[in-house]
C-alpha cells in the first residue's frame, strides 16, 4: 500500500469526524481505512489520532501533519487535474456563488466575457449576501470577499480587495474631513445593507480592528444606488474601490481615511477539496485571476 493511499484514508478520517463516515466517503471498509491509518502511524513512529469508542481527535503531531499532508495532496491533485484539463472541453453546468454587492458591477461583466469564452458553458450564477455551504447546496466554486481561514476549502486569490471612504467635495465642505474613524459616528453615512456589519464600519487603528457605529439618510442594499447618493450628496459612503474608482479619477468623490483601511481582506475563488478538479472550474478560476489582472481597480 503507497504511502499517499494512506495519507488519504488519513485526511478523510479527520474531515469526516471518524473511521465509519470516512469509510463511507472512501467506498471502503471501515476495517480497511482503519488499518491504512495505523499502517501509517507504524510507518511515521507516532500516534496521529486519539480512539476513543465514540470519536477521534488529533494528537499534536497530528495536526501538525494534517496541515502538510492537505498541501501536499492538493499540490499532487492539482498537477494530475492540471494535465487532464488540458485535454478536456470545457463545457456544462457551472454552478457560482457570489456576493450581490461585487455582481452589481464586476462580476456582470467578468460574467459575459467567460459565457463569450466558452460558449459551451452553461452558467448558473446566484447572488447573495451570504456563505453558502458548496459541497452540501452543488455549487462548483464561491466568490467571496474574506479573509481566508477555513481550511476545508481550496482558495485562490483573484485580486486584492481595497475598501475605500469617500464623499463629493460639497459634502466635506459642508461636515469637515473626518480624522478619525470616530468621526463618522456624528456625520451622515450612506449605509450599503448588502455589506455583513451593515451599519457597524470595522477599521485598522493601530493595528487593531476598531468598529464605528453610523447612520444616516439612506439605507439601500444596492452599491449603484448608494453611489448615486453620495454623487447627490447624501452623505459619506463606504465601498470597493472598483465601485467608484471613474468617480474618484474624476474628483466626483474624494477619497478619506485611506490609512485606516484594512489591508488584509482580497477577493478569492473558493472550491471543495476535491481529488480531481473539473476542467470548466479550472477554466473559471484561471479566468477571473486574468481578468482582474486587467483591472487595477480592486
Amino acid at each position: 500500500m503507497d504511502a499517499i493511499t494512506r495519507m488519504r484514508c488519513f485526511i478523510q478520517v479527520v474531515d469526516s469526524n471518524g473511521f465509519s463516515a470516512a469509510a463511507r466517503e472512501m467506498g471502503r471498509s471501515k476495517a480497511l481505512v482503519s488499518k491504512y491509518v495505523g499502517e501509517l502511524e507504524d510507518e511515521l513512529g507516532v500516534r496521529l489520532l486519539n480512539r476513543t469508542t465514540r470519536q477521534v481527535s488529533m494528537t499534536d503531531v497530528g495536526e501538525a501533519y494534517y496541515k502538510e499532508a492537505v498541501e501536499i495532496l492538493q499540490r499532487i491533485d492539482d498537477l494530475q487535474a492540471s494535465v487532464q484539463s488540458s485535454h478536456q472541453e470545457v463545457r456544462g453546468r457551472l454552478r457560482v456563488s457570489a456576493p450581490r454587492s461585487l455582481g452589481d458591477d464586476m462580476l456582470n461583466k467578468a460574467m459575459m466575457e467567460f459565457l463569450a469564452l466558452y460558449p459551451e458553458i452553461n452558467l448558473d450564477l446566484r447572488l447573495e449576501d451570504r456563505f453558502v455551504d458548496l459541497v452540501e447546496e452543488g455549487f462548483d466554486v464561491a466568490v467571496r470577499v474574506t479573509e481566508m481561514e477555513d481550511s476545508s476549502l481550496i482558495a485562490r486569490k483573484i485580486a486584492p480587495f481595497r475598501t475605500v471612504l469617500c464623499a463629493s467635495p460639497e459634502v466635506i465642505e459642508k461636515y469637515g474631513v473626518p480624522k478619525v474613524p470616530a468621526d463618522l459616528a456624528t456625520r451622515p453615512c450612506i449605509i450599503d445593507t448588502n455589506y455583513r456589519f451593515k451599519q457597524n464600519w470595522a477599521f485598522r487603528v493601530g493595528g487593531d480592528r476598531v468598529s464605528v457605529t453610523v447612520k444616516g439618510p439612506l439605507e439601500v442594499n444596492s452599491a449603484s444606488a448608494a453611489r448615486e447618493a453620495a454623487l447627490c450628496h447624501l452623505g459619506f459612503l463606504r465601498l470597493p474601490l472598483f465601485f467608484v474608482y471613474e468617480e474618484v479619477q474624476a474628483g466626483r468623490l474624494v477619497p478619506l481615511m485611506e490609512e485606516y483601511e484594512d489591508p488584509l481582506r482580497g477577493i478569492y475563488a473558493v472550491y471543495p477539496h476535491r481529488r480531481h478538479l473539473s476542467a470548466k472550474v479550472r477554466a473559471f478560476v484561471d479566468f477571473l485571476v486574468e481578468w482582474s489582472a486587467r483591472r487595477p481597480t480592486c
